[in-house]
């Protein structure tokens, strides 16, 4: 679906997108490309997609991949892709698509699935991107690898390392159990309407060795939030409110972590083992 067959629709069908659910539609075939590209499709792989729109990702997906279930919160959009690919009239069909009409977040939250053999693919709406991602990487059946197509900023703080500018909680949070493989910067050009900022595909891949036991997590996710409260405070100051004081002093001598550190200094690595040592 190209950018004239995208506008010709949404006036047919009196359509006018909501900027609050972040709807801004890739349109660009060679970045659309690209995604697929990197999602690595197999006819066996299952795959998820949240907020696919007018469905110029969908089709590429059906097309690829085996199983596909799309979550799509705007019902004239619903009412779109059900016409396009569950018509029976329908060029591109794949009989293991699903189609939801639903709010991914709380589908999310409230329909547990077993997504560990699944992969996100999708051109995430902008307001829920980074909270959607980390629903997904905290869960305790998470998917193989995300692909996902956001802010550029946003793709900045998944990808920073401490000492970064960008470095913060949502880089931990996401770090913790994915890797990043590869990412490529897309243009507002390439997307209808154009968004007032540059977007990036990111490809994360699940950790095969985890840094944690997921029954450690919620520590792991207790500290770093608490850590990242006031940036300009120090490390160990902060983290009094939580933990007794000799405790966390043990722990960051034993790790060689400075009193005097600030959150944004301090690595994944380290985070985790000190997670390890207040968990016991």
């Amino acid at each position: 679906m190209n950018l004239s067959e995208m506008r010709e629709l949404l006036a047919a069908r009196g359509i006018r997108l909501t900027k609050s659910l972040g709807q801004n539609f890739l349109h660009d075939t060679n970045q659309l490309r690209r995604i697929i590209a990197a999602a690595e499709l197999e006819k066996t792989d299952r795959v998820l997609e949240i907020g696919p729109g007018l469905g110029p990702l969908t089709a590429l997906l059906l097309q690829n991949a085996g199983e596909v279930l799309a979550i799509e919160k705007d019902a004239r959009l619903v009412e779109c892709l059900r016409d396009r690919f569950l018509n029976p009239q329908s060029v591109i069909r794949n009989p293991q698509f699903e189609l939801l009409h639903a709010d991914a977040l709380e589908f999310l939250k409230n329909e547990p699935r077993d997504w560990t053999d699944w992969k996100l693919v999708a051109n995430l709406p902008y307001s829920v991107a980074s909270t959607i991602l980390v629903e997904l990487a905290q869960l305790l059946e998470r998917p193989e690898r995300m692909i996902a197509t956001l802010q550029l900023e946003v793709a900045w703080r998944l990808m920073a390392r401490a000492g970064d500018e960008d470095y913060g909680v949502l880089t931990l949070l996401l770090q913790l159990s994915y890797e990043l493989r590869d990412w490529f910067k897309i243009p507002a050009g390439c997307f209808f309407p154009a968004p007032d900022v540059d977007s990036a595909c990111v490809v994360l891949i699940r950790r095969t060795q985890p840094l944690l036991l997921e029954s450690q997590r919620a520590i792991f996710v207790q500290i770093v939030k608490r850590a990242f409260s006031q940036r300009r405070k120090k490390m160990l100051k902060l983290l009094r409110e939580d933990w007794p004081a000799e405790k966390l002093a043990g722990a960051f001598a034993a790790l060689k972590i400075s009193p005097q550190e600030r959150a944004e200094n301090v690595s994944l690595e380290k985070f985790a083992a000190l997670t390890v040592k207040l968990f016991s």
